[in-house]
């Protein structure tokens, strides 16, 4: 049996193989209350055959978001609508964990009625996200310097992923992905370049994986440690965020999420064009600090992904962009059919069904009619 095809545990799922579905944006929670809708789950029903599907983020507040028409997790309407999506994976046969997210800085006024985003620290990310006008006609704007979070006010943040953790279990998913990466809320607590603060959530490394770790202890506490991981993204440097403290406080914080029983860790690999090769020194480091599973996701195939497995440095590789042209990945990579090419890239953020559920599994034909868009 090819590695690949080899079944394999991560915390209470056993995943029937390797090859995982890494969670995507795609801007389609139905309007008003960022609702997740019949569309959304018809789209991760199609993709049930990959080991464990990680949902697009998912904001744990109003707070916590920062681009137009992604899903929440905090109202009843978002628990009911993200319950058709977990009806269907599961009807399908498929496993689905909710990823939680708050963006903190990564963000625009236009979300925040009560005014800026927020952040460790009063420090522009020089990024911009994407917001949509009345019309749903969006545009990419730049982040504005946030408001630093008062101390007082970080336990109120904690919570919210705390809920965010069980409203997911209410709505029916089998865990959750903690997203620390990426330049949000929890990767901006971990870097000196993002957190100035001299209060117990700056400073020092273990000042600055607080924040962190107080969020996996009220996820855990609430759900169970099998049932949690948590992304990072050591070798980020766009957003302001290269920190030369990052790979040190990356590999303690491993060891401490290890401590607690994780289920797993979702390494974020840069996936852009000259992007560096993570070293393999620090994938040996990782795997020392964290025994638990390993998920890796960033330009992976299958020779790449099969080398680092039979290696036992990561347990299960986690595929993006190629699971939007091809709902059936997995199949497709162990049956060595090949695979199909993104053909709507207008359609990657926001619109309706067209390049979302329209790509045919293999020897399907495609779905070409487009619903009315859910969006009132």
């Amino acid at each position: 049996m090819i590695p690949l095809a080899q079944p394999v545990q991560v915390g209470r799922q056993l995943l029937p193989h390797r090859i995982a579905m890494a969670p995507m944006t795609r801007n389609r929670a139905a309007q008003p209350g960022n609702v997740p809708s019949a569309l959304n789950a018809e789209y991760y029903r199609q993709r049930a055959g990959a080991a464990l599907i990680i949902t697009e983020a998912s904001q744990v507040s109003e707070q916590g978001q920062g681009y137009s028409f992604t899903p929440g997790v905090y109202t009843p309407e978002q628990i009911a609508g993200w319950r058709l999506v977990t009806d269907a994976v599961h009807a399908a046969g498929g496993r689905i964990f909710l990823q939680l997210w708050h963006v903190g800085r990564m963000s625009h006024p236009s979300f925040h009625s009560d005014g800026l985003p927020v952040a460790p620290s009063a420090l522009a990310p020089d990024a911009r996200v994407w917001v949509a006008d009345a019309e749903g006609v969006g545009r990419m704007l730049h982040c504005p310097t946030p408001r630093a979070l008062e101390t007082e006010e970080i336990p109120f943040v904690v919570e919210q992923f705390r809920s965010g953790a069980a409203h997911a279990m209410r709505a029916g998913f089998d865990g959750v992905e903690i997203h620390g990466a990426n330049g949000y809320l929890i990767d901006q607590f971990l870097r000196t370049t993002s957190n100035h603060r001299t209060d117990q959530y700056g400073g020092s490394t273990e000042n600055r994986m607080r924040f962190a770790l107080e969020v996996a202890d009220a996820v855990i506490d609430e759900i169970g440690a099998d049932r949690v991981g948590m992304r990072l993204a050591p070798y980020l440097t766009a957003r302001n965020m290269a920190c030369p403290e990052i790979i040190p406080t990356i590999l303690s914080l491993a060891h401490e999420l290890d401590q607690r029983g994780l289920a797993y860790l979702h390494l974020v690999e840069a996936d852009w064009d000259d992007a560096p090769e993570i070293p393999e020194e620090f994938r040996h480091e990782l795997r020392a600090a964290f025994r638990r599973a390993i998920l890796a996701a960033g330009r992976y195939d299958a020779a790449k992904a099969e080398r680092y497995i039979e290696a036992g440095l990561i347990d299960v590789a986690a595929f993006g962009r190629p699971y939007i042209a091809n709902p059936d990945l997995a199949e497709r990579i162990l049956d060595g059919h090949p695979l199909s090419d993104i053909t709507a890239p207008d359609a990657l953020f926001g619109g309706g069904a067209e390049g979302y559920t329209t790509y045919a599994a293999y020897g399907e034909q495609p779905t070409r009619n487009d619903p009315p868009t859910l969006r009132n």
